[in-house]
């Protein structure tokens, strides 16, 4: 998953930055596509592959959590 990310994200740049420097008739949409592909398939894949094993309630702000933070407080101040 990682390669696969890292490799999208060297073609979606590589689109941009081509679309940059060369100056070509569909320059424009080499830019439009690199970027569209970034917000719409890079950064979701990223994301998911950063998230899928971790549990959300580890980083919902309950009471039970209030509580493990204010214990923590009190240890780090002694």
């Amino acid at each position: 998953m990682n390669r696969l990310i890292f490799i999208l994200l060297l073609i979606c740049l590589g689109c941009i930055i081509g679309g940059f420097v060369f100056d070509l008739e569909h320059s424009q949409k080499f830019i439009g596509f690199g970027v569209l592909g970034l917000f719409f398939v890079v950064f979701p894949l990223f994301i998911y592959h950063r998230w899928k094993d971790k549990d959300f309630k580890d980083y919902m702000l309950t009471q039970e959590n209030i509580e493990k933070m204010k214990q923590n407080q009190k240890e780090k101040k002694y």
